[in-house]
């Protein structure tokens, strides 16, 4: 076992199955838009992320059931931001139903009320999100660089008993260097070719890149949802992945 910067043993993870590290966004306008794209990705895609879009649109925990019940694996991205007793009370609600991962944003007692409500759920907090730049932090009122704060709000969340982040990864391999592998890592911003100008992602690598750098898991969502075969362009990342694990391992 790898010693924690405490002292005390950390049991390794156990290693993540390659077509299960493509986390697909499904961003469609309902419900049943977003289970005719599952049917259609059919196996090549094992794992989903299921966000604010479709919860506005109604019918998202009867959705959540029908990917569950087909043994999808599901990361619920809600990035929990209330008060600590209300954020529990949201992360308890997902306890049983087969969810994988949920969001938590906010500060520490937040992170600490999702902690102890998890159970089987785990959970990941925000450090940056990848449409933010240098500007957007000046704009909030944030004086450090975006990596110090991706690493200032990862050791929080690793304090807080949370159990990773999502993080561009365009700063995976500095926390990486900084914090050791307990923190589970999911990266947005994934693209697989290069970025387009209508894109509102700023803080963007590709597949290779995410892997490389340290990052656990991807999130795709508008090069699978938009392609003109979103299937075939879920199998192309598929083989980017098990490319770049292979060269790592």
């Amino acid at each position: 076992m790898t010693p924690s910067p405490e002292g005390a043993p950390v049991p390794p993870r156990a290693p993540v199955p390659p077509r299960e590290r493509l986390i697909f966004a499904l961003d469609v306008a309902d419900a049943a838009q977003a289970r005719a794209l599952v049917e259609e990705l059919g196996d090549a895609v094992q794992f989903y992320k299921i966000g604010l879009e479709l919860f506005m649109a109604g019918g998202y925990f009867e959705l959540l059931d029908w990917l569950a019940a087909r043994g999808r694996r599901i990361f619920v991205d809600l990035k929990f931001f209330d008060i600590p007793a209300t954020v529990a009370a949201a992360v308890r609600q997902l306890r049983g139903r087969g969810v994988t991962f949920a969001t938590v944003h906010g500060n520490q007692a937040i992170m600490e009320a999702a902690a102890g409500a998890k159970g089987d759920v785990k959970v990941l907090a925000v450090t940056v999100l990848t449409s933010l730049d240098r500007g957007d932090l000046d704009d909030l009122g944030f004086q450090c660089d975006v990596q110090q704060l991706v690493l200032s709000r990862a050791r929080r969340a690793l304090q807080a008993g949370c159990d990773g982040v999502v993080s561009s990864a365009l700063e995976v391999a500095a926390l990486r260097a900084a914090i050791d592998r307990r923190l589970l890592v999911v990266t947005p911003g994934v693209r697989p070719v290069d970025n387009r100008p209508s894109d509102d992602q700023k803080r963007v690598v590709s597949v290779a890149q995410a892997f490389e750098y340290g990052a656990d898991y991807i999130v795709v969502g508008r090069p699978i949802r938009d392609a003109a075969d979103p299937r075939a362009a879920a199998e192309a990342i598929q083989a980017q992945i098990a490319a770049a694990v292979s060269a790592d391992a």
